[in-house]
């Protein structure tokens, strides 16, 4: 954090920025400022073409120091801070005004020589000017400011500005130090921890900062022995506060970051609000302020339950009296709070109230440096400190090595390490103390110190506390989050031969390979899909785009569609697509999509056709087994509730309810279309009359279209009638009618259908619900460029699949699955690389499936092909190189002979043509 005194920060060349650390270091002297050479000289060029004007107020006389008008409450430290941002602010306006070197570096030069806080006045631009000039022994009437000069000078900004960068870089370091303190009270206190075992969410609603504090704390407590007994919320709450704290830290840390960077816009007029600005900052610290009152009660707590945990009645109370003398107090945490919220809620100096903020901040470092010297303290009661003494006589403690060895194996590998440098600071700045309890005031006092930044020290310790989170990380067996999954090898050559037939079917149909980015800008994907929309995983704003995960292959190919004015194409595309969704069998966060889409102007149902027919050939050839594809028509579905009764605007959002009858009941839907969606009880039941409608598509069409039907009085529902009998048709001259079937209560809750949808349901054992699904969606493209490109598709839920066809292969235990394609294995006996190389290069350029392998160890290699069915070995030692063979191998059927060198490659091609060579429990994918 803090850098040495023969450190330097160089502004204004190119390249350069601010930030809150190097401000931090400045505002306590620990830095010396640079203005680089390159903008100097620029400054220099752009004075001599604007001549100065006397600013009006340049005849003000200079304030005495009795009279200052700049905020009293301002510290040096922050006064230097703000000091420091004004002189970066000229620097970055000179690239479009003619800002004069004379002033930065007036600016510069106070800096680095030093000043008394009262001797700087940061109430106006023009008591700013007369305090800098005073203070440098100059005359500001001789030396004038031009407009723009005072344009830049936004005293109140920089105020502002500068107490927050002071904030954000005080505020960082203890978000690391929190932790480790805490970490080191739960030894102390004996803490039960069991609540740092904080699962991540299967719906995906965690809080990422509060596992994350969870997951650092039980890395630094890895190991411990002392921890499980004592059940607080000063414990329990430690993953949900802190967690809190990085947040409130990371938002003042990500506006500050850009602010003291941003361009200036100079004016001879003012504009904006500079209390605009002051009510954006503090409405981003204030949560900040919040935090700290809770993170300081959390430490005072945990501090009490450490006191209370000493054995020693009368040197229990004796800490407690030091600690609540020296210690800031719930009362004092409170009080600040309260002052800040006043002088916010009356809109009083924003300055002031950054300023308390801050102070509250440092009392915050007090009391977490009373909590670590109070750990200290109670686990050198276990393991003593030499030469000490307890109300002035010594202390008689037999320290036997093998108990104290046993006791530091105890810690946590975190706190252990902790510990010691917590010991090894406060230990060689309090020697020669003996009392106990003027110890215990040094050390507070020490850590107090330690962790403020510009202590050069607390850089080292926050790194070290870094290594051991990741170090102990590394020894925990890693997880993926739930939802996902990994594919080992023979699942790899499950999933490739099913990518391979599956794109065989697409191509052979005249579908083209498309590919969109994986994720979108949010304003594409909402509004697409009905309730599921709040299944959409959002990504974190980067400062720009607000972009999400896509949550399908469709609304992507519609954008591409518009964005490109193309009105025709039939396309594939196999990717991953992500949801939000609670996981389960066969249900995934992230999982593959396969899909088959025709765009464009066609005869009736002739698209639509061919996509179903796209689906029965996939599905066929795929051989998973018995399925059926349930199908119907959007048009339908809206007569059907018109018909019912219901208004047009609930038809989306009770279709979303009679989509769930395939996994609930009719009458645990119909309780949510009375109770949820605001339908009558008549109107629910003459709903569920219809949604029964279920069997072989002519069959069900005759009864639909029959004499008296309610659907031939309704426009909708004949024209999708009509159109399903041609479909129906079509799909009967095409032998495949017979796997689907006609089902009204089909629903597809995506709003961006509009015709025909369908649904395939595998019907085997393996229960993984749709495999598949798809629909007509005419008014999708038009919704991005108003220009309609009717369209339908089909997208295989892949993941599905894998499962059904993993199962399968389970079941068949004379079956094995050939993760690797390897024909030949090349096995020579020694260590000679190179006569390996030369060999097994001849079989790649005969484009043979080759591995090799240089060993001692034949018999290791044989059992390698049999277990991955790889048919041939190709064997060759010293004895075989002397007499110009090799040996070749076939596995399977244990069968060995020597082979002329030079005919090694035409003899392999003949046997792998020759079937026996293959191992006949494999299948080869």
């Amino acid at each position: 954090m803090a850098s040495s005194s023969s450190s330097v920060v160089t502004l204004g060349g190119k390249g350069s920025s601010l930030s809150s650390p190097s401000i931090y270091s400045v505002a306590n002297n620990s830095t010396k400022i640079s203005i680089d050479s390159s903008i100097l000289d620029k400054l220099s060029h752009q004075s001599q073409s604007k001549k100065p004007t006397k600013n009006t107020d340049t005849n003000i006389p200079i304030p005495p120091p009795s009279e200052t008008s700049s905020p009293k409450s301002l510290t040096l430290e922050e006064s230097r801070a703000s000091l420091l941002i004004l002189l970066n602010k000229l620097l970055l306006a000179s690239s479009n005004s003619p800002i004069r070197p004379l002033l930065p570096l007036l600016i510069q030069q106070t800096l680095n020589l030093g000043f008394l806080p009262q001797t700087l006045d940061l109430t106006s631009p023009s008591t700013f000017l007369h305090s800098i000039c005073s203070l440098n022994s100059k005359n500001l009437e001789e030396i004038g400011v031009t407009v723009e000069e005072t344009s830049v000078l936004d005293i109140y900004l920089a105020s502002l500005h500068g107490i927050c960068a002071l904030l954000d870089c005080s505020s960082s370091a203890l978000v690391t130090v929190v932790d480790a303190v805490s970490a080191l009270s739960c030894e102390a206190a004996k803490a039960d921890v069991s609540a740092f075992d904080l699962p991540v969410s299967a719906e995906g609603f965690s809080l990422k900062d509060e596992t994350d504090v969870a997951s650092d704390m039980k890395d630094l407590l890895l190991g411990s022995k002392f921890v499980g007994l004592i059940d607080s919320y000063a414990f329990s709450d430690i993953p949900t506060i802190h967690g809190s704290f990085r947040g409130a830290v990371r938002s003042v840390h990500s506006l500050i970051r850009v602010e003291l960077n941003s361009n200036v816009r100079v004016s001879k007029t003012r504009c904006g609000s500079s209390l605009g600005k002051g009510k954006a900052l503090v409405g981003t610290v204030l949560p900040l302020a919040m935090v700290i009152q809770y993170v300081g009660e959390g430490s005072l707590g945990r501090a009490k339950l450490i006191i209370g945990g000493i054995d020693d009645i009368e040197m229990r109370a004796q800490v407690a009296e030091v600690f609540e003398k020296s210690c800031p107090g719930l009362e004092c945490l409170r009080d600040a709070i309260e002052l800040i919220s006043r002088k916010v809620a009356l809109e009083l100096d924003f300055v002031l109230v950054l300023h308390e903020i801050y102070e509250l901040l440092v009392r915050l470092r007090v009391i977490l440096a009373w909590e670590a010297a109070l750990a200290l303290f109670s686990l050198d009661l276990v393991d003593p400190i030499e030469n000490v003494e307890m109300n002035g006589g010594n202390v008689n403690v037999e320290r036997k090595s093998e108990k104290k060895k046993k006791k530091k194996k105890a810690l946590g590998k975190g706190t252990s390490v902790i510990r010691q440098l917590f010991k090894g600071k406060i230990e060689s700045k309090s020697g020669g103390v003996t009392d106990v309890l003027t110890v215990l005031v040094e050390w507070a006092r020490e850590l107090s110190l330690f962790f403020d930044p510009k202590d050069p020290e607390l850089d080292t310790f926050l790194t070290k506390v870094k290594e051991i989170v990741e170090s102990n990380e590394v020894r925990r067996l890693p997880k993926i989050p739930k939802g996902t999954r990994d594919f080992g090898k023979e699942q790899m050559a499950i999933r490739e031969r099913a990518f391979s037939i599956i794109v065989g079917v697409f191509k052979r149909h005249g579908g083209v390979a498309l590919d969109t980015p994986v994720f979108e800008l949010r304003e594409t994907l909402m509004g697409k899909y009905g309730e599921d929309s709040k299944l959409i995983y959002d990504l974190a704003d980067q400062g720009g785009e607000i972009c999400s995960l896509r949550y399908d292959l469709t609304v992507p190919f519609a954008r591409y569609l518009a964005m490109n004015n193309i009105n025709a194409l039939k396309r594939y595309q196999i990717a991953k697509v992500y949801r939000r969704d609670n996981p389960s069998k066969g249900r995934y966060r992230e999982f593959y999509q396969c899909d088959f889409d025709i765009a464009g102007q066609h005869e009736v149902m002739e698209p639509d056709f061919e996509v179903i027919k796209v689906l029965t050939e996939l599905l066929d050839e795929l051989n998973i087994g018995d399925y059926e594809v349930k199908l119907n028509h959007r048009k339908l579905l809206d007569g059907m509730l018109e018909i019912c009764g219901v208004s047009p605007a609930k038809f989306r959002t009770v279709c979303s309810s009679i989509d769930k009858l395939d996994k609930q009941s009719f009458e645990q839907v119909k309780k949510e279309l009375v109770e949820d969606k605001g339908l009558t009880v008549e109107t629910a039941d003459k709903i569920g009359s219809f949604v029964k409608k279920r069997g072989p598509p002519l069959e069900i069409l005759s009864d639909l279209k029959k004499e008296g039907s309610e659907f031939n009085s309704n426009n909708g529902s004949v024209l999708a009638l009509n159109e399903l009998e041609i479909l129906f048709r079509a799909l009967e001259n095409s032998k495949c009618i017979n796997r689907l079937v006609f089902d009204l209560s089909l629903a597809r809750g995506l709003d961006y259908y509009t015709g025909v949808i369908f649904e395939a349901v595998f019907k085997g054992e393996t229960q993984v619900g749709s495999i598949a699904a798809g629909g007509r969606y005419d008014n999708l493209v038009g919704m991005f460029s108003g220009k309609q490109v009717p369209a339908v598709g089909v997208s295989l839920g892949i993941e599905r699949v894998f499962t059904i066809m993993e199962e399968q292969l389970q079941k068949d235990s004379n079956q094995g699955i050939r993760a690797t394609e390897t024909q030949v294995l090349v096995v020579f006996v020694g260590k000679d690389l190179v006569q390996a190389a030369e060999l097994v290069s001849e079989l790649w350029a005969a484009k043979l499936k080759a591995e090799f392998v240089v060993t001692k160890n034949v018999m290791k290699q044989i059992d390698r092909s049999r277990l991955s069915g790889i048919p041939l070995m190709v064997i060759l030692g010293e004895s075989e190189i002397v007499k110009g063979v090799v040996n070749v191998k076939e596995v399977a059927v244990n069968r060995q002979e020597e082979v002329p060198r030079e005919r090694l490659v035409e003899e392999l091609q003949r046997r792998l043509n020759s079937s026996e060579s293959l191992p006949n429990r494999y299948v080869v994918v």
